[in-house]
């Protein structure tokens, strides 16, 4: 359901929201100057003396207006200034959660500068009304489940951005606010188009129905696409997609979709997104626990289709190839083994010791295949390894370059976004420990610094482009859900995709 996302104070005859959103801090309960109407003021304050609401980040406090207010809700999210874009979509978020419980359908955030004239100040209005926007409507797009009854999940119709007066300059600018908020709502989508594809049940996301996705895509927006099958995928020398494919009834296929937003520049983004679209872990089997989760394991593909929508909605001026390498990890007696040699497409051979590892092969082939269509700049994104999650937990994307250049690049663009990103170590004897006595290299070492080595396994395909890969294994997925972010399919990485890519010229 599209929003309408307004910015400027409502006019005399126009309709009242269902609910009045204020950002609020401590220092203003304390005080007695006016918030919303008399007897509100005085109740919100009466329950901050007995400590019931400390206007603490993103704690929540709702009232209905009893007609006092033309809303029939008032709801007031704490907010401590100075906590910048991440403290805004935190605020978004809560608000959000706190809207969906009264069943408000519109709403009007009044804007006051006891709270927003520091981070106005230090961010701008348009990055502001972007990172509050992203929070609200992240926080409302959680996972549906598919059941007889079909659910309807909850949406906002009417977002309303007011301003009371004491802004400076352009911070109440009605036109930056509203080109912010639209520039989040359009992030905001694309990561919900990428969590619902990362939540599709494997018996209905194979790959070729991944490719069928990623065709409507490219016939949305009117770009190129060519879907690779087995058996040009065989034509080309693909070892690694197919010899990770081959154990599945679902053939292998490689996905390739071309923008070209800035036709007289030689410079191309890379995009690689793993798209494994279950992993059993093949004949080196995973444990049963938990395994329903590997429905996730085409989250890299996820991410980089869902920076492409955002980048054909902005029209961004920059050029991109998106490269998703998409296949099922299956055992049977047609499986990759353990000791099984394959020789990959840009001709090395690796020896796979651990057919749970296959990530990386079909990653391989993925790199080349850019490289192939002219790409100068790689980025690839992947639930790659546990490894990560035991360094970083769910808390942070961990990442591997052989260019210091591109991954402040990339760390810039992933603090823009709110998305944390961490650097690991990519030392030469990680590399060392992926030496095989059978081929080039072997797809799996030592478990220690397992996340590195990894990432470092497909670096060695990079033939020396400007490269960093993203590895997604904790922050793909949540148990739990988190701030903007659901339980199931986050939809992470695709805003720092889109800031890394084209945020310069936003």
């Amino acid at each position: 359901m599209a929003i309408s996302i307004r910015a400027g104070n409502r006019q005399a005859g126009d309709a009242a929201p269902d609910a009045l959103v204020r950002l609020i801090i401590e220092e203003e309960l304390k005080g007695t100057s006016g918030l919303v109407h008399p007897q509100i003021d005085g109740q919100l304050r009466g329950g901050y003396a007995k400590g019931l609401f400390q206007a603490k980040p993103e704690q929540v406090e709702s009232m209905p207006s009893l007609g006092l207010v033309e809303p029939s809700y008032i709801l007031f999210i704490g907010y401590e200034p100075g906590s910048g874009a991440d403290g805004l979509r935190h605020a978004g978020a809560a608000a959000a959660k706190a809207l969906k419980k009264v069943r408000a359908a519109s709403a009007e955030f009044l804007l006051a500068p006891s709270a927003l004239e520091q981070d106005l100040g230090a961010i701008g209005a348009e990055a502001a009304a972007q990172a509050l926007t992203e929070g609200i409507l992240l926080a409302l797009h959680d996972r549906q489940p598919l059941k007889k009854e079909e659910q309807v999940r909850f949406g906002l119709g009417e977002i309303a951005y007011c301003f009371e007066n004491g802004f400076a300059g352009s911070q109440a600018d009605n036109g930056l606010w509203k080109r912010g908020a639209d520039k989040g709502q359009i992030l905001a989508s694309s990561v919900a188009y990428a969590r619902d594809l990362t939540n599709l049940p494997g018996n209905d996301l194979t790959p070729e129905r991944l490719a069928f996705h990623a065709e409507e895509l490219a016939s949305q927006y009117g770009l190129e696409i060519e879907v690779i099958d087995e058996w040009t995928a065989a034509e080309q020398g693909m070892g690694g997609l197919l010899g990770v494919g081959q154990g599945s009834v679902n053939p292998p296929r490689m996905i390739v979709i071309h923008y070209k937003g800035a036709p007289n520049s030689s410079e191309v983004w890379g995009l690689i997104g793993k798209g494994i679209t279950f992993d059993t872990g093949g004949i080196s089997l995973k444990k049963a626990a938990g395994m329903e989760e590997m429905i996730s394991d085409m989250g890299g593909a996820a991410a980089v289709l869902g920076a492409l929508r955002a980048l054909a909605e902005q029209k961004a001026e920059v050029n991109a190839l998106v490269v998703v390498p998409t296949a099922e990890n299956m055992p049977s007696d047609r499986a990759l083994k353990p000791g099984d040699v394959i020789r990959m497409m840009s001709g090395h051979t690796v020896e796979v010791v651990n057919t749970d590892a296959e990530g990386r092969l079909v990653l391989a082939d993925a790199l080349t295949t850019a490289i192939r269509r002219g790409a100068t700049k790689l980025v690839d994104v992947a639930t790659l390894t546990g490894a990560v999650m035991v360094t970083l937990g769910y808390e942070a994307t961990g990442a591997v370059t052989n260019n210091d250049a591109l991954m402040t690049d990339v760390l810039r663009a992933s603090e823009r976004a709110g998305e944390r990103v961490w650097q690991l170590p990519a030392y030469p004897e990680f590399l060392k420990g992926l030496k095989s006595d059978a081929a080039d290299l072997k797809n799996s070492g030592s478990q220690y610094g397992g996340a590195s080595k990894g990432g470092m396994f497909i670096g060695y395909f990079a033939e020396g482009l400007p490269w960093v890969h993203l590895d997604i294994g904790g922050t793909a997925w949540l148990e739990a859900a988190r701030g903007w972010e659901p339980k199931g399919g986050t939809g992470v990485m695709v805003r720092t995709l889109v800031e890394l890519t084209a945020g310069k010229q936003a």
